[in-house]
């Protein structure tokens, strides 16, 4: 599927109109369900595809946020060979009480995987929580980049942000007959 075609599946799969609450506290009149792309295992295995694409060279380990960035770090693990983590919210308070769960960060060059970055505060939230465990954040990679101030708040903290999709391309691919 080329990249085009993708932009389309996603945008008719997961674009929904209604009165939505963000992440950000901010109000959205049009929300990009994630879930939605991410249940379908076609759509997810060629998501993976493009992003394989924006991974840069020296990346050792993929780091999905939960909850959303879990499935696109799976897949893209699938797709690139490369181990993943996944990175929680807070560190449960019991048994291995981690904040990353699967492949080992301590010292590695660590790409942050999300699904849909906002304003980007849980990423940086989670890079800082990375960091503070030892991993060396080279990026993130995201599908969509709702263009919300989310570049400038991983600029911010010298996080590179490689996003595959921006949410005006979407709507744009869309709505093209």
């Amino acid at each position: 599927m080329n990249r085009h075609d993708l932009a389309k599946a996603i945008y008719h799969t997961a674009h929904i109109t209604g009165e939505f609450v963000l992440r950000s506290g901010a109000i959205s009149h049009e929300y990009f369900d994630k879930y939605l792309f991410e249940a379908k295992p076609d759509l997810l295995a060629h998501i993976a595809t493009q992003l394989k694409g924006l991974v840069p060279t020296e990346t050792e380990v993929l780091a999905g946020l939960e909850l959303g960035g879990v499935p696109i770090a799976t897949a893209l693990s699938l797709h690139s060979s490369l181990p993943a983590a996944f990175v929680r919210k807070k560190a449960k308070e019991y048994g291995t009480c981690k904040i990353a769960e699967g492949a080992s960060i301590s010292g590695r060059k660590v790409l942050i995987v999300e699904d849909v970055v906002t304003s980007g505060g849980q990423v940086v939230l989670s890079a800082q929580d990375l960091r503070n465990h030892g991993a060396q954040i080279i990026g993130a990679v995201c599908v969509i980049d709702r263009e919300a101030g989310g570049r400038e708040a991983l600029e911010s903290i010298s996080v590179p942000f490689f996003p595959l999709f921006s949410m005006t391309e979407l709507k744009q691919a869309g709505e093209q007959a």
